[in-house]
């Protein structure tokens, strides 16, 4: 039984952890939306206490990079931006996703927000929860189109509707697109749900046992759910709609009639103060003052009328974001690399940018992952390609193919970034995808 919080070396509003290219902060945010004065402040203090490169998340978050050992008034700043927790010990545990049109999708059943909004009130407030590791996570999913779906989460939920009731299905230590649902409740029990699981965790799991695949390790997952003090319904005639590629750039339709989202990408996750300054002004000229950051790291203007969409795309690409899948640099992703952190191998956003112009000529979509070092810190999922880090500038290739373990198949060993770029060239887009 646990009885203390466990430690965390993860970064948080209220917790600056040290990098080599100085502190961290991770502002977590609500459902991965911000308004455009809180971008304003998070770029304000970015650029003044700060090196001035934040970070978009692959959960949805904001990360300030660079910071000096003087960051008081950094937290201060934010905290008057209504940025941080509620209370002080609930800052590790605001660890819910959703998808980035959440309320705004046209292919939703439900609009996740509000039961997210009563999750997070409940995490920040109820102290047993405190308890919970900096990396604990849960997921809503709405059944929107926009969705991400392979994420690993503590507890997912994913609504579904049988005989026109809405129903929760829920799994743990999995995420939808991969894992069968355990069982389901009806959706006003879907925060009763939540509160079980994490109740039940705390009760069962030791301190050394962060996660739920690590308490699951040790009991089995029937034994678990069969503990939970809930009415539980079977899971028949749950199906969950596939998603599209996982590059979600453009303009598209909403639930709303008569208005539209943008949808833009960061370069390899990062942006500058004076990039997010324009975000959120374009979102203040031109829609209804807020920001949506999504988990492939990319940002959100939503409730657009259609006629201002080519302005907000042209004037989102100005800016430095990237706009069209057609752009290599748009199906990238790469961690800190050694410029930002000791464990890495090589300068992974470098070697990324120089991928990216040996490939942006081939059209063949390829999604690509540079990782400094096995933790892969920069993917939550295993990426169809994944370039692993053996020394500077060299990597060892793999290949996601189903029912491979790990980072998937290896294909190559110490591969510079020009022989990479070979292979890839040569390799057929279908090979590489699921």
């Amino acid at each position: 039984m646990s009885t203390s919080k466990r430690p965390s070396g993860c970064p948080g509003l209220l917790r600056i952890v040290q990098a080599l290219d100085g502190g961290i902060c991770r502002i977590k945010l609500a459902g991965g939306a911000i308004t455009a004065a809180q971008a304003m402040a998070v770029a304000h203090a970015a650029q003044t206490y700060a090196t001035g490169v934040i970070e978009a998340t692959n959960r949805a978050n904001l990360q300030i990079r660079g910071i000096g050992l003087a960051h008081e008034g950094l937290i201060a700043d934010l905290l008057a931006a209504d940025l941080g927790p509620t209370t002080a010990g609930g800052d590790d545990v605001r660890n819910v996703m959703l998808s980035p049109g959440a309320g705004i999708d046209r292919a939703m059943l439900l609009d996740t927000r509000p039961l997210a909004d009563q999750i997070l009130a409940t995490l920040q407030t109820h102290p047993r929860f405190h308890e919970l590791s900096a990396k604990f996570a849960v997921q809503l999913d709405g059944g929107e189109a926009l969705a991400m779906l392979e994420h690993h989460h503590d507890l997912w939920l994913s609504a579904y509707q049988v005989q026109g009731q809405t129903l929760l299905a829920f799994g743990l230590a999995g995420c939808p697109a991969h894992e069968a649902p355990l069982a389901a409740v009806p959706l006003d029990q879907g925060h009763g749900l939540v509160v079980a699981v994490l109740e039940l965790f705390l009760d069962l799991a030791r301190a050394d046992q962060h996660r739920m695949r690590d308490l699951l390790a040790q009991i089995p997952v029937e034994t678990f759910v069969g503990r939970l003090n809930l009415a539980l319904l079977p899971v028949d005639g749950y199906r969950r709609r596939a998603n599209p590629s996982s590059v979600r750039l453009g303009t598209y339709p909403q639930r709303q009639p008569g208005q539209v989202y943008v949808a833009a990408g960061t370069p390899l996750g990062r942006l500058d103060s004076a990039m997010l300054r324009g975000a959120a002004q374009l979102a203040l000229d031109y829609g209804d003052g807020t920001l949506r950051f999504t988990p492939w790291q990319g940002l959100l203007l939503p409730n657009l009328a259609p006629d201002t969409a080519a302005r907000v795309t042209e004037g989102l690409a100005q800016l430095g974001f990237l706009c069209s899948a057609e752009q290599a640099l748009a199906r990238m992703i790469a961690c800190t690399g050694s410029s930002g952190c000791a464990k890495a191998q090589a300068d992974t956003k470098a070697d990324a940018l120089h991928l990216a112009t040996l490939l942006q000529d081939q059209g063949q979509g390829l999604d690509v992952h540079l990782s400094g070092c096995l933790r892969t810190c920069a993917a939550a999922h295993v990426a169809p390609v994944t370039l692993l880090a053996v020394g500077a500038g060299h990597y060892d290739l793999y290949f996601r193919e189903a029912g491979q373990p790990g980072l998937g198949r290896l294909h190559a060993h110490n591969l510079s970034i020009e022989a990479a770029g070979t292979v890839l060239r040569t390799r057929p887009r279908s090979s590489t995808d699921d």
